[in-house]
């Protein structure tokens, strides 16, 4: 990393903690992850249809955490067009693209240790509340619903920073995300091409948090390549986010 990088990459870390909209973000995802968890944790203990603490963090995360993961990566680009502060930010870097990457940069360290520490907090949390009903979590499912998740936010906030990049706007931005992430999916499996599912981020965020040979509890299908798979499959969206973001971005006007 050059010099002048490094200085890019902590001015957007210092614009990044000065907001409250990312604040706002964390502790709304936080909430959103152990609610769920701890909501059904205690469900085991009447419910017939047993989950191990692992399966119920990983549907915190897709179901609810996510989507304030979403918020908080497109607010961070989007908020600057709103606002005009993007037209200093390129006079200070007019090298747009990175200022692309430099925010990038900043999302990926955050987003990936958010990602393990909420996931392990709701593991604990609902095997706690479980109060041994369920299905236990062995130490290999615990490692890959972490990194597997941690992984996929950071992945995940890449991608909506390029398609952020792209049109400029927050809507515009969260709407194509979700229907990527879920709508899209669905549909095309409901097409008959049921193959192409698990390469769709979403899903492939999914399969990277479940160990190799158990079903995605989301499709309730086995994945067709390892956890890690899952993670490439991810980054390959986020680069090509990206890549077509800064593209757009050093071409268009501020």
């Amino acid at each position: 990393m050059t010099v002048l990088q490094a200085r890019t990459v902590a001015s957007e870390w210092t614009k990044f903690w000065s907001v409250r909209a990312t604040w706002w973000s964390l502790i709304t995802g936080a909430a959103l992850m152990l609610g769920y968890s701890a909501l059904s944790g205690v469900a085991q203990r009447y419910g017939n249809d047993p989950e191990a603490a692992s399966t119920i963090a990983l549907g915190a995360g897709f179901y609810l955490a996510q989507f304030a993961v979403i918020a908080l990566a497109t607010l961070f680009v989007t908020s600057e067009y709103a606002g005009g502060g993007i037209r200093s930010t390129l006079l200070w870097t007019p090298v747009r693209a990175r200022v692309a990457l430099a925010k990038a940069a900043v999302l990926v360290p955050v987003l990936f240790v958010a990602g393990v520490v909420l996931s392990c907090l709701a593991m604990g949390l609902a095997g706690l509340l479980k109060d041994g009903h369920g299905l236990p979590t062995s130490v290999p499912a615990a490692f890959t619903t972490a990194i597997g998740m941690g992984g996929y936010f950071a992945l995940l906030g890449v991608l909506c920073t390029g398609i952020g990049w792209a049109l400029r706007s927050a809507a515009g931005t969260l709407v194509s995300v979700i229907v990527l992430l879920l709508p899209l999916p669905l549909i095309v499996g409901s097409l008959g091409l049921g193959e192409l599912v698990p390469y769709f981020p979403g899903i492939a965020g999914v399969n990277a948090m479940v160990e190799s040979g158990q079903p995605n509890p989301i499709t309730q299908a086995v994945a067709p390549y390892a956890p890690w798979v899952g993670l490439l499959i991810c980054a390959a969206w986020a680069a090509a986010a990206l890549a077509v973001g800064a593209g757009v971005l050093r071409r268009r006007d501020a």
